[in-house]
């Protein structure tokens, strides 16, 4: 296990929703609150940024080229050369307060979702699965923090957590038809610790950050701790494989809500970080439609 560095010296509000494009060599994540897309070029080093028009929870790299974005009020298609949007789904346009959050394709490219009440925190919130054609189909309510989107490698079971409950979730999952089957607990976490984003490497794994906990844990496929790595930062936002190799661990971190003294003693929170963890991950699958 090598030494923890910095990425770039970008310092987000709240850092989220990365994904690995193959085909450019680059990173791609958000800063929810700063309200940008972030882009980083493996070979350059450079971190390229894009000021959005609203907050965005997470995005996915679309199969015929650009991203597909979950942002506040829709879920909508981003042309990072031209800087065009279009919308393609808004399921809660029209609900006060909700905004979109952790969102990830399935290995057939159909992309998750979940909403969010961002202010009263109650479990107003729904994941969706938005297929190729389009339809937007809510799959899971009652949701107050949807985290942990991620698939087996086999793509037979899909991880998911409420955050607020403290534990991911393992769901059946039919791959022909994207249909899901009943919840079982795969992993609870301690609080402050609460399970935020994740993945899943080549050996059936789940990496999830806990926000809170300031630290990212692999867990076996049998819901069984296998490694707890300690960040220099308490609020680490999720995670995502990259690098030509896919063996490098990105980590995604906040620093919402600390004050002087908290980010004098985190310098590195809002930072991206980077691990190697001795062990590789898959490709993120790309957005169908």
């Amino acid at each position: 296990m090598s030494e923890i560095r910095r990425i770039g010296d970008t310092s987000d509000i709240l850092g989220e929703g990365p994904v690995w494009d193959v085909q450019e060599q680059a990173f791609y994540w958000v800063d929810i609150r700063g309200r940008a897309v972030r882009r980083y070029d493996w070979h350059t080093g450079r971190v390229r940024s894009w000021t959005m028009p609203e907050m965005v929870g997470s995005l996915a790299l679309r199969a015929s080229g650009g991203l597909l974005l979950a942002m506040q009020k829709s879920i909508s298609l981003f042309d990072p050369a031209s800087g065009r949007f279009e919308q393609v789904a808004a399921p809660e346009a029209d609900r006060e307060n909700m905004r979109f959050n952790d969102g990830k394709c399935d290995r057939q490219g159909r992309f998750w979702v979940g909403s969010m009440d961002d202010v009263k925190r109650e479990p107003a919130g729904t994941l969706y699965r938005l297929d190729a054609k389009r339809d937007c189909v809510p799959m899971v309510t009652g949701v107050i923090t949807p985290n942990s989107l991620a698939w087996s490698p086999d793509g037979r079971t899909m991880y998911f957590s409420d955050s607020r409950s403290h534990l991911i979730a393992a769901y059946p999952f039919d791959a022909a038809t994207g249909e899901l089957g009943a919840a079982r607990v795969f992993y609870r976490t301690e609080p402050p610790a609460i399970p935020d984003g994740a993945t899943v490497d080549a050996e059936g794994c789940v990496w999830c950050a806990l926000y809170g906990g300031g630290r990212v844990v692999r867990i076996a496929p049998d819901g069984r701790l296998d490694r707890s790595i300690e960040l220099p930062v308490q609020q680490p936002t999720s995670c995502q494989f990259a690098g030509p190799a896919l063996d490098v661990l990105f980590v995604t971190t906040a620093k919402q809500r600390l004050g002087p003294d908290e980010l004098a003693k985190q310098p590195l929170a809002g930072a991206l970080l980077a691990i190697d963890p001795g062990v590789t991950g898959l490709p993120e699958a790309r957005y169908a439609g």
